[in-house]
């Protein structure tokens, strides 16, 4: 268990600043296309990643480290959330619609790619 534990908070340390750097190559003020980015470019890899790491028949501490650790916290359910708000609050309706239709079709279409890539 606490292996386990420590597996996930690596991988989510890692995810988080990875993160963190797409935030800093991505400098927007109108639109959050650094977070859009990151759920996107996450919904890839964890579908490649769910793919890859059942054909081979991986160990589940490979899991938790690259899936539920690096791409939990490289992926932003809360920013999201906020930033959707943040816009909303604002008064910019069509970014609103933009970025959360855009973020919840585009990461589930990432999702669907990635895996069938490594099918």
């Amino acid at each position: 268990m606490i292996k386990d534990l420590l597996l996930v908070g690596a991988g989510s340390c890692l995810g988080g600043m990875a993160r963190y750097m797409v935030a800093q190559f991505i400098k927007s003020s109108d639109f959050p296309w650094a977070t859009m980015t990151a759920n996107i470019v996450g919904c890839l890899l964890i579908g490649m990643l769910w793919a890859g790491l059942q054909r081979l028949s991986s160990p589940v501490q490979l899991n938790l480290f690259l899936v539920t650790g690096f791409c939990g916290g490289f992926t932003t359910f809360s920013t999201f959330s906020k930033e959707s708000l943040a816009l909303l609050l604002s008064g910019c309706y069509q970014s609103f619609c933009l970025y959360a239709a855009g973020s919840v079709l585009l990461g589930i279409s990432a999702v669907f790619v990635g895996f069938f890539i490594m099918k």
